[in-house]
């Protein structure tokens, strides 16, 4: 009977060797499985957080309160901004309908804006205190209240401020630039072509018309005179006006109150509290979820944001 031959050491070392990509191969894949969880856990808790972002999570019994409405109109008033007609009207009618506001603050921190946004928050304003009488509106403004601020805040029925505040600004611009001169030196011509006589109104790269500059100005008196009938209307025997209220003049809050501009000193919580009668203050100023803060950031590029400025300016009226 042969005797059997003891493994030799090739034989040894190839089962060694097998045994060692075995225990790495399952070491790799525990590992794998480790990281996926950790991956999953982490998509989760991402979820809960834009969850959290998303969602309004006001508890349904704070509004079974009676407590002061706050609506807060910060920034530059544009169309795409955070402070624009569309997020204001839509907080203005929550507040208005809601039962159990004994109240509405409308807190103002503007340098002012479009005159179009500003006009849409001021009529619906207007048509939300008709429909509702027994609701009163309060605009309480802290650092500034300027021109497109300030066109919204007459439609209130008192403005509160700081003495430090900065008030007014009633007029109107349009501003742009000029490059005619650069553009000779640099050796550039200019290719324009329209259809219609005036359709390079206000072109930057084109010398100024005066015809183009009359017109324009003829627009900027017109909405300039809207902008005096809404103060007018708005503040109405409040004001005592002199001849520089409506010339684009900024006031102190103390100065404003003497001029009628605003009718007294206050807070948000001075408001609430002595004037509403509400201590409890809900703010229902709609937000920007998650999402549309991000898309919005992202596509904010500084040469976007610098070529948008300079593409509208010469056709930009704003109300600052």
């Amino acid at each position: 009977m042969d005797n059997p031959q003891p493994p030799n050491n090739e034989s040894a070392w190839e089962r060694k060797t097998l045994e060692k990509l075995v225990f790495a191969a399952l070491d790799e894949q525990r590992a794998r499985r480790r990281w996926g969880i950790a991956f999953k856990a982490l998509g989760f808790v991402y979820l809960l957080v834009v969850l959290f972002a998303v969602v309004d999570w006001g508890s349904g019994g704070e509004h079974q309160e009676r407590h002061t409405a706050m609506l807060n109109l910060t920034g530059v008033i544009e169309a795409k901004g955070e402070a624009n007609a569309e997020n204001l009207v839509a907080a203005l009618n929550s507040a208005f309908e809601e039962k159990n506001v004994a109240g509405i603050i409308l807190r103002i921190n503007s340098p002012g804006g479009s005159p179009v946004q500003a006009g849409i928050i001021n009529d619906e304003i207007r048509r939300l205190r008709l429909k509702h009488p027994e609701k009163v509106l309060y605009a309480v403004v802290e650092d500034m209240c300027a021109s497109g601020g300030y066109f919204v805040a007459a439609a209130a029925d008192k403005i509160y401020v700081n003495k430090a505040s900065i008030v007014g600004s009633i007029g109107v611009l349009m501003d742009g630039f000029g490059f005619t001169g650069t553009m000779d030196r640099a050796g550039v011509e200019r290719r324009l072509l329209t259809a219609g006589d005036n359709k390079g109104f206000l072109d930057p790269f084109s010398p100024q018309a005066p015809q183009h500059k009359a017109h324009a100005q003829t627009l900027l008196n017109d909405i300039h005179q809207q902008f005096i009938d809404v103060v007018k209307a708005g503040r109405g025997k409040r004001l005592k006006e002199t001849p520089e209220m409506f010339s684009g003049l900024m006031w102190t809050g103390a100065q404003s109150v003497q001029l009628g501009l605003a009718d007294d000193f206050g807070s948000v919580d001075s408001v609430a509290r002595d004037v509403i009668k509400a201590e409890k203050i809900l703010d229902y100023s709609v937000k920007d979820n998650i999402a549309e803060r991000f898309a919005k950031r992202l596509g904010a590029s500084t040469f976007a944001g610098f070529w948008k400025g300079f593409s509208e300016s010469a056709l930009g009226v704003r109300l600052y």
